[in-house]
């Protein structure tokens, strides 16, 4: 991930981003189009248990490969199940999958080694820093596969003993090992990006006048960051977020195209495009791929272009 953000740092205690930031964003057309396209799909997922139209389990043998109807807007599939129901109940895995991430991977481990390793440097930031480029300089879309695919078995088999142990049942019908596994193998990656960039910005913040003072005050290591440090990284943490959100949303529709994601009979992107992919599927009912494949495409250009336009609102050359 490549970005382009130096924060210039003034006298201040803290630069926050600048209070006219939603006023410019208002005067970027595209960026607005982006912002709704990303909150229809994704509020779309968060809704999806009062707004789909019938259950992702719910199929209809004897309704199979319908056209669409008043009953099912965009057809059915190969089992008869709504279309329209399994896209928008793609989305909230998408939402949960890619939220998880940001949080775990991106904002929890990013940010915070990113500020520990600018700020207190020596061994911590050699340590750090060299844990991050051994996971850059592996191929991670590989070792996701490699991971998700063999790591499977053993994070089920945790859920069932869990299961045991607490005397419950369903947690593994619910797909919350799947949830666990990409979310978690997509965080495994997803902190580096974070942490060099916050860290490469906490690195010309430390020296700064109020740090200094702050330090001879005797302000604690937590207070210098989060006071002082974490406001004035936020415009850029802002751009990587949306950046790494998009990026978790692409990554999970590549596994579950694959077969090594979200597995059915819960649906995702992925899995809706790999079913209506088939050579004889696709010639008889292209809605069943092109459909999916238009939301996600939409869903990552919109990312792309809300990224780069942040990047240049909060870019401190043009302010």
């Amino acid at each position: 991930m490549s970005l382009s953000v130096a924060r210039g740092v003034g006298a201040g205690p803290a630069a926050r981003p600048a209070p006219g930031l939603w006023r410019r964003l208002l005067g970027r057309r595209l960026a607005m189009a982006s912002l709704v396209v990303i909150l229809a799909i994704y509020a779309a997922g968060l809704l999806a248990p009062w707004i789909a139209p019938h259950s992702f389990r719910e199929a209809d043998f004897a309704n199979t490969f319908a056209g669409p109807s008043w009953e099912h807007p965009l057809g059915t599939d190969r089992l008869g199940r709504d279309v329209l129901s399994r896209l928008i109940w793609s989305a909230q895995t998408t939402v949960i999958v890619s939220v998880a991430s940001l949080v775990t991977g991106g904002l929890f481990l990013g940010v915070g080694l990113g500020l520990l390793a600018g700020y207190l440097g020596g061994r911590v930031d050699s340590a750090i820093m060299r844990l991050a480029d051994a996971f850059f300089a592996l191929p991670d879309i590989l070792l996701l596969i490699i991971i998700t695919a063999t790591v499977r078995p053993r994070v089920e088999g945790f859920f069932r003993g869990l299961e045991g142990r607490l005397g419950v049942g369903g947690i593994v019908e619910s797909e919350l090992p799947d949830y666990f596994l990409v979310f978690g193998a997509l965080s495994l990656f997803g902190w580096v990006g974070m942490a060099r960039v916050v860290r490469s910005q906490v690195l010309s913040l430390r020296e700064s006048e109020y740090v200094l003072a702050a330090r001879a005050m005797g302000a604690s290591t937590w207070h210098i960051v989060f006071r002082h440090l974490l406001p004035n990284v936020s415009p850029l943490v802002i751009v990587a977020a949306t950046q790494l959100l998009g990026t978790a949303a692409g990554a999970e529709v590549a596994l579950s195209f694959l077969g090594i994601g979200i597995q059915p009979p819960h649906p995702s992107f992925g899995a809706m495009i790999f079913e209506g992919a088939g050579p004889r599927t696709m010639l008889a009912h292209p809605n069943l791929v092109f459909v999916p494949a238009a939301v996600v495409a939409l869903l990552l250009v919109s990312f792309s272009f809300l990224g780069d336009v942040l990047n240049d609102v909060l870019s401190p050359r043009r302010r």
